[in-house]
């Protein structure tokens, strides 16, 4: 018989950061995972916790990380988990968050993208104690009719309620019929994987609803669903996202996700330290109190914060050289880890940025220096005539934009 630790420290544990935006919701759903937590701390048994996400990009981002953050947690406490990627649900995409519909994809289009997912899911869980599942597996072999039977579980009322929705039907904006069925087979997700618990953004909250609903239908108890805030991406606005670009990959290299946090507006600092850190409320209340109080800068802060979420990733290690490099590069210094590029004669510096890969075009290079984004030394350069030159021994340091340095060196020593 497994043992667990006692109820209170697990609900202690697993309740943080959990946000229905309704207090009734809250309530009841704690009360739920209580008893579940109870139950399987008497018997010995361990929950089935799940979380799904679409393959909708082929990396996984910090936003990401909320929910597989707290699947951890659950690992930790002994319990099962399974990592579900939506190799179906994918294909006819999440309208949770949209106020127009998602671009339709192939299966093996998802699939390609799940290699990936399967990859990097393991920078956060325990790759001994995570399951993976593809939800193609039982999605994709329900026929017409058992679809029909899912759909008598809802009415078209209950989807119009829905925000975007809503939204849409107001405006006259097309809600097409395939963006319903994404619920019932997220749903049905649920159904298929006999679950205790699923895990979810606050967006997906009708979705993992539905999951309740679609197992009571088939005579199970319904599982107990938890929400979290949404990470807003580096704009600062909205929801992190590959597709509006505004994301911190979790695969990136640490001094790139240094300096994509470096550069989230202020408003948004609470959010990435409640969400995206492993620091404790507390600890996170005391930095906050001492900005407001003028006791501590904002860009100091941001470089803890930089430094804590590079360090969850790519560890301590990496995280120091990353803030190290991050001062180099304010102060106009390459990072270390900079490319290198021999140059044994004079060269245009148009040439030179085409040959070193720095552009994709001379043209790009040409708007980039008219509009000071290439730099010299730490000096903006705009002469279109420009030349580089480097003597034996010596180094040049060329930058493009905020984040591209080059490294421009003689083959021969001095």
């Amino acid at each position: 018989m497994a043992k667990f630790p006692p109820v209170d420290e697990q609900m202690r544990i697993l309740m943080r950061g959990v946000d229905f935006g309704d207090p009734q919701t809250s309530k009841h759903m704690e009360q739920e995972l209580r008893m579940r937590v109870a139950e399987s701390f008497a018997q010995g048994r361990p929950l089935k916790v799940y979380c799904g996400f679409d393959p909708s990009s082929p990396d996984l981002h910090l936003g990401h990380t909320i929910p597989m953050r707290k699947l951890r947690q659950f690992q930790d406490l002994g319990h099962d988990v399974t990592f579900l990627i939506g190799t179906f649900t994918g294909i006819i995409g999440d309208p949770s968050d949209k106020e127009s519909a998602r671009k339709q994809q192939t299966l093996d289009e998802a699939l390609g993208k799940a290699a990936t997912y399967a990859q990097q899911v393991f920078r956060v869980l325990d790759p001994v104690k995570t399951t993976v599942r593809y939800n193609h597996e039982w999605l994709g072999e329900l026929s017409f009719t058992d679809v029909i039977r899912l759909a008598g579980s809802f009415t078209v009322q209950q989807f119009l309620m829905r925000e975007n929705f809503a939204k849409r039907y107001d405006k006259g904006d097309p809600i097409w019929l395939h963006e319903f069925f994404y619920a019932l087979m997220q749903g049905y997700d649920a159904v298929a994987l006999e679950t205790d618990v699923q895990i979810g953004g606050t967006d997906q909250l009708f979705n993992l609803m539905a999951g309740r609903k679609l197992m009571e239908a088939h005579g199970m108890r319904p599982q107990v669903v938890l929400t979290f805030p949404i990470l807003v991406g580096t704009d600062g606005l909205l929801k992190m996202s590959k597709s509006l670009g505004n994301y911190i990959g979790i695969d990136e290299s640490p001094g790139v996700i240094f300096t994509k946090v470096l550069n989230v507006p202020d408003s948004a600092m609470r959010n990435y330290a409640e969400l995206a850190t492993r620091w404790r409320q507390e600890w996170i209340d005391t930095r906050f109190a001492a900005i407001e109080q003028g006791d501590l800068e904002m860009r100091a802060f941001k470089r803890e914060l930089a430094w804590e979420i590079v360090s969850i990733f790519h560890g301590d290690e990496a995280a120091t050289r990353a803030a190290e490099d991050a001062g180099r590069m304010h102060a106009g210094e390459a990072p270390s880890d900079a490319p290198v590029f021999m140059l044994d004669a004079p060269q245009s510096l148009i040439d030179l940025l085409y040959a070193a890969g720095m552009v994709k075009s001379k043209g790009e290079a040409r708007r980039l220096m008219e509009q000071g984004g290439v730099r010299i030394g730490g000096e903006a350069v705009r002469q279109m005539e420009t030349t580089v030159e480097v003597k034996p021994g010596a180094e040049t340091v060329l930058q493009v934009g905020k984040r591209k340095f080059l490294r421009v060196r003689h083959p021969n020593p001095a």
